[in-house]
């Protein structure tokens, strides 16, 4: 192994596994699989690690498939040199491929490829094909070309890759295996076998058969039986039955060979070689592997298991459908004698296999237990609510699609229960066998099955430094697509979200992403709609923020009807792939659902809107106050439930993404709440034709090119992260500086913001004049907070301004029922009935309610009844005629 390479996994062994070092092996690390200490591998070529626990686990991980980020950048770690032109090449071959170079020098060269429209490059490992075509796969960072991982030049159909050295004629060759890949073959060839790549599943290579066949008739020898070994999978196992169909009607003796996992991790026929395990066993599985692929009939593959593994009664599937083999032991016997003596007394001579494959055709008995074949896949649970589910393929064997759903263990444990799922998430699926033969089914299926790690929403797992969409999952940069059977499978990591809620369409292909908006963007809100782009990114990474900070600021985006508002919030969340959607409306919502809306996202922005409206009668919930979100601030739960498992345990989902409030009117609450607000308003005096032009345009502008950005800013994460840190600590003693900004929290937010202003650049281009402008936008937003928590609501004075006028003074006041010169006491209506009568315009009683609380001027102590001084009074001195006052009143109290 490459000292520099070694080095670095040692590194991350150390790291990731805390290994016990005992002569020439590592051991006692942690087995990611069974979680306990039996890990090992060899200390100087730790290529593979492997479970000891052969009986209960004896899982194996390649240190490639562990940590793919040191086998993907060749060229950094082994530089070309006039001497060694193909030393990148050489590198990948032996260290990423496992081959002995030595003996395939001279089958592939180094050289490069460049995308022009991403503008990047890689070095590549090229071979040489029929008719001056080639392949070449890329070795530097393949992950940023996308879904491209080699370079095609010229056509391939109806050829194959051959090694030079290879001669098919020889007479020592008796086997030729197809295999889809050149790794593959050459895998192959290194074990001792002769080996072509066909390149691709679908390709027939009839010209080079032809011409193999003719060659072979010129050098007067036979022709050498034909071993398709393709891919596993849906398409490598159709095309092997056709190509073996195909094959043999042209004349050639052909058979099948196929790896199966039982862990069904897909390992093609390299990975088996890197494993060590490309030996005469595994290439007997193969080949009866293949022997099952192509059976001809039910009855032929129940005979291929039976001769495999004696057992009596089994279930197996064919052609998506799955059947029973129940074997008569006692009609088998009394067959095997009858067709013995029949042979001997006819003189036929039958072998001793020839009468046991006829005395099994008379005594098994093969029939369909269900018309599609169910498989399952893993299990999935989530360990703070104590459910868990078994995930399951459903295939037919007519066109239409597998089913992929969820049976829990309740349903697979009875027959009636598992019928009655089957056919609720299955149309026309019908199992028809028997609970025993169910219990065997999921003995078999279920051993040493796979767990996949979930979450319950959508975005950034903290846990696991990974961002978990619908369709791809990002790790380190690195774009993951969500594998067949629904789930990511990351190195060591398998992780999926039960999460059904959110759906974003995110398109990967960076071509198709249009940065023009920004420009629009600009003319339609300017200032304030960079700022808002700002925090919206930072939204991504307010998980990684609070971790550095502790806190993620809130965002209020408000102003007057028609300003743009919910255009602007919509064409956000295009952004990260949410078509149509705007926010949710807490004030009707239950209590529940605001706590579903708060936890279903994590990295992303939770949207409030049109929560300023107040005074309804909300009989299913309870009115909503925005003091419930305080705890949002640091990551915390808003809401704690019971989980329903008999227990006293508790559910508290921590807040894992940022607040957006949008509304027409301005968050009034209490200085704890109002201090995590950063405020954004919008006006309709600053609309130009212009401007409404542009966002009719931002209206327009469809998912699919927006979406990329936000690939650009997640795969950007370390960079970011990188300039928030320092960003922020600067603008943190600037903002200290500036007269009228005194408290720590607000200049904390909007520190951040500005960091996050910075970091935009580092996602799209973005000229100085937006960042300036949004930059200055920032600082006013700080000094406007920082009065707007010093003074009063307008109504709030507009309220104490009336209050001042007409409770005349403290000898005889009009409205302060307090007995206490210490503090003050009114009664709202009462209050309401004095300024109508004196003409006084005060605002909305239902607004008050809602206002008084926050009050500064007076802070607000409790409403409550009290002891009316003014009453009192009132009924000393009242007349005949004047009724007497209740001497108790309900009155809001406020410090004098």
């Amino acid at each position: 192994m490459n000292p520099s390479l070694h080095s670095d996994i040692s590194r991350h062994l150390d790291r990731d596994f805390s290994f016990k070092k005992h002569g020439n092996h590592l051991q006692q690390g942690e087995c990611p699989s069974c979680k306990k200490k039996e890990l090992y591998t060899f200390a100087d070529a730790p290529w593979v690690l492997r479970c000891g626990r052969l009986n209960k686990c004896g899982a194996e991980f390649h240190i490639k498939d562990l940590y793919p980020d040191l086998f993907n950048n060749w060229s950094d770690r082994h530089k070309p040199t006039p001497a060694e032109p193909n030393a990148s090449a050489d590198a990948y071959m032996r260290d990423g491929r496992g081959f002995d170079i030595s003996t395939i020098k001279g089958w592939y060269t180094q050289e490069s490829f460049y995308d022009s429209e991403k503008k990047i490059g890689s070095a590549t490992v090229r071979f040489q094909l029929p008719n001056g075509a080639f392949w070449e796969r890329l070795i530097d960072k393949p992950q940023r070309f996308g879904s491209q991982k080699a370079n095609f030049k010229g056509g391939y159909k109806g050829h194959w890759w051959k090694a030079p050295t290879l001669d098919l004629t020889d007479a020592s060759v008796k086997q030729v295996w197809i295999v889809e890949g050149i790794f593959d073959s050459i895998s192959h060839i290194q074990t001792g076998r002769a080996a072509v790549s066909a390149m691709s599943c679908n390709n027939y290579p009839e010209l080079a058969l032809k011409e193999l066949a003719e060659q072979c008739q010129a050098a007067g020898r036979e022709l050498p039986e034909l071993v398709w070994a393709l891919d596993d999978g849906a398409a490598g196992s159709k095309y092997i039955r056709k190509h073996v169909e195909l094959s043999r009607e042209q004349g050639w003796v052909a058979r099948a060979a196929q790896i199966k996992n039982r862990n069904r991790k897909k390992l093609d026929w390299n990975d088996l070689y890197q494993l060590g395990k490309l030996d005469d066993k595994a290439i007997e599985e193969a080949l009866y592997n293949g022997a099952l692929l192509i059976a001809k009939s039910a009855t032929d593959k129940a005979l291929l298991i039976y001769n495999k593994t004696g057992e009596q009664s089994f279930f197996y599937g064919f052609i998506n459908r799955m059947f029973w083999f129940q074997l008569d032991i006692d009609k088998y016997h009394k067959s095997y004698s009858a067709i013995e003596k029949e042979s001997e007394s006819a003189n036929t001579a039958l072998s001793p296999d020839e009468i046991k494959g006829k005395a099994l055709l008379e005594a098994k008995s093969v029939y369909e237990i269900a018309n599609c074949y169910p498989q399952a896949l893993y299990y999935q649970a989530n360990l703070l609510t104590d459910e868990s589910w078994y995930y399951l393929r459903v295939d037919f064997p007519h066109d239409g699609s597998s089913i992929k759903n969820t049976f829990t263990g309740a349903q697979l444990s009875s027959s009636t229960e598992f019928k009655k799922r089957l056919l609720s998430i299955a149309p026309g699926a019908v199992f028809s066998g028997n609970a025993s033969q169910l219990d065997r089914i999921i003995k078999d299926q279920l051993y040493n099955m796979k767990t996949v790690q979930t979450i319950d929403y959508i975005g950034y797992s903290k846990e696991h430094a990974t961002y978990v969409f619908n369709d791809i999952a990002v790790q380190n940069g690195q774009v993951h697509p969500l594998n067949e059977e629904d789930f990511f499978d990351i190195g060591r990591l398998s992780i999926k979200s039960l999460s059904q809620s959110v759906t974003l369409n995110i398109n990967t292909d960076a071509k198709e992403f249009n940065a023009d908006w920004i420009n629009l963007l600009w003319k339609c809100y300017q200032a304030k709609g960079i700022v808002t782009l700002a925090f919206w990114m930072g939204s991504l990474f307010a998980e990684q923020i609070r971790q550095h900070h502790k806190s993620y600021p809130f965002l209020e985006v408000v102003g007057d009807p028609g300003a743009g508002k919910s255009t602007l919030i919509e064409f956000l969340w295009k952004l990260l792939g949410r078509n149509d959607y705007e926010g949710f409306d807490p004030s009707k919502a239950t209590l529940a659902a605001r706590a579903r809306n708060f936890s279903q996202v994590a990295g992303m922005p939770v949207v409030l809107i049109e929560s300023d409206r107040g005074g309804e009668d909300k009989a299913h919930a309870k009115t909503f106050d925005w003091d419930e979100l305080k705890t949002a601030y640091n990551g915390r739960s808003v809401r704690s439930r019971g989980v329903k498992n008999g227990g006293n345990e508790t559910y508290e989902p921590p807040f894992r993404g940022a607040i957006v409030i949008s509304q027409n009117a301005t968050v009034s609450a209490s200085d704890a709440m109002m201090q995590r607000i950063c405020h954004i308003h919008c006006d309709v005096k600053s609309h130009t034709p212009a401007g409404k032009l542009a966002g009719e345009q931002l209206e327009r502008t469809p998912v699919e090119e927006l979406s990329g950005f936000l690939i650009k800013a997640i795969t950007a994460e370390t960079a970011i992260m990188a300039a928030f840190k320092e960003k922020s600590t600067s603008y943190e003693k600037t903002l200290q500086n500036i007269d009228g900004i005194k408290n720590l929290r607000i200049i904390k937010n909007h520190a951040q913001i500005l960091a996050l202003v910075d970091a935009l650049s580092l996602v799209i281009n973005i000229n100085d004049q937006m960042l300036e402008a949004a930059r200055d936008e920032v600082v006013e937003m700080a000094v406007a907070r920082q009065q707007s928590i010093n003074a009063d609501h307008p109504d709030v004075q507009a309220f104490w301004e009336a209050y001042e006028y007409l409770n005349g003074d403290d000898l005889e006041p009009r409205l302060n029922h307090s007995c206490d010169p210490a503090l003050i006491a009114i009664n709202l209506n009462h209050f309401v009935q004095v300024a109508s009568e004196k003409k006084q315009q005060i605002p909305l009683l239902s607004d008050l309610k809602k206002l008084l609380k926050t009050s500064r001027k007076r802070k607000f102590v409790e409403a409550k009844a009290v002891s009316s001084a003014i009453n009192r009074e009132h009924n000393k001195h009242r007349g005949f005629d004047n009724p007497a006052r209740p001497e108790t009143v309900k009155c809001w109290i406020f410090e004098a």
